[in-house]
């Protein structure tokens, strides 16, 4: 029964360490572009959409279809750098350990 005990507080600590993560997420900042960088979006960790930034050239009313494009594109470069960082500091928090593929932290 002692492992059981130390494995509790090990999981506790785990937990409060993902919630300190999680927290600082929001501090966290990605760049997406899209258009060779006539679209720019800023996304937080937490993937709440911060910043666009667009150049003069794609702002065409005739032809919102082609920015409207462009800005998911960028959106969504930004979101995979969002989630690489997050995946990356999640396995830096985990060190090392290997959990079953689709297991997710916190429970």
């Amino acid at each position: 029964m002692k492992n059981l005990g130390q494995m509790m507080k090990q999981a506790q600590q785990m937990q409060q360490r993902m919630q300190e993560m999680q927290q600082k997420l929001a501090e966290v900042e990605a760049t997406g572009q899209a258009g060779g960088g006539m679209v720019t979006v800023v996304v937080n960790g937490k993937g709440d959409l911060r910043k666009v930034k667009l150049d003069k050239s794609v702002v065409d009313p005739e032809d919102t279809e082609v920015l409207e494009d462009l800005l998911v594109a960028a959106f969504n470069d930004a979101k995979q750098k969002v989630e690489r960082h997050v995946a990356d500091e999640t396995q830096k928090l985990m060190g090392g350990l290997n959990l079953p593929p689709g297991f997710k932290l916190p429970f």
